[in-house]
């Protein structure tokens, strides 16, 4: 217990003193924070499109996302953030507008929203619960996530991207479809995600 005395007390009293002698006095030392933040690449959105596709994503480039849009979830029960842009709302499918209960998202055929980042380095599209993001359970529960990235979005490298990111904002990383091995490496998909993810790359 805490403040207690006794043998328990005794003994975290030793292992504290242990502990700060072995420390002993240590002489400030400078971090070097010097690494490469940018990067000359041939084409930013070539290398994000390429990098998504190599973690099995499905992905698209498309001028506009709506005909994209219509003919991926034509006929399903979408859901989608309540700030979803109206022109994504094509009539041929079944919006499910949030907030809905995790039922209701664990028996949709799928989800539809943006995102805040791309990197193209990585091929990974970072979510912040922004603007027609939603919340995360939102993009865990359902088993299909559909994704649009705008061109503007990629950040060429994982700094970049981090700058432009507010770190005290619940960040997901995504980088394919959710996927997990044993020991093994027996690779099993839709573990802790979506087990298909699909990327509209608008530019």
């Amino acid at each position: 217990m805490p403040g207690g005395s006794g043998p328990v007390a005794d003994s975290r009293a030793v292992i504290l003193d242990r502990i700060r002698a072995a420390l002993g006095s240590r002489p400030d030392v400078s971090v070097p924070r010097d690494y490469q933040r940018t990067r000359d690449f041939p084409s930013v959105p070539d290398l994000f499109a390429e990098r998504v596709a190599d973690y099995r994503a499905i992905v698209h480039r498309v001028s506009d996302p709506v005909p994209a849009i219509r003919e991926a979830l034509a006929g399903k029960r979408i859901a989608v953030p309540s700030d979803v842009p109206s022109s994504w709302l094509v009539p041929s499918v079944t919006w499910l507008h949030e907030p809905l209960s995790n039922a209701d998202l664990d028996s949709c055929d799928g989800v539809l929203t943006g995102c805040a980042v791309g990197i193209a380095e990585t091929g990974t599209i970072v979510l912040d619960g922004g603007v027609a993001q939603g919340r995360r359970a939102l993009t865990l529960l359902p088993d299909y996530h559909l994704v649009v990235v705008r061109a503007d979005q990629v950040a060429g490298t994982v700094p970049e991207a981090l700058a432009r990111l507010e770190p005290t904002r619940p960040l997901t990383f995504v980088s394919g479809p959710s996927a997990t091995s044993d020991i093994e490496l027996d690779r099993v998909e839709g573990v802790h995600g979506p087990r298909t993810l699909e990327v509209l790359f608008v530019g």
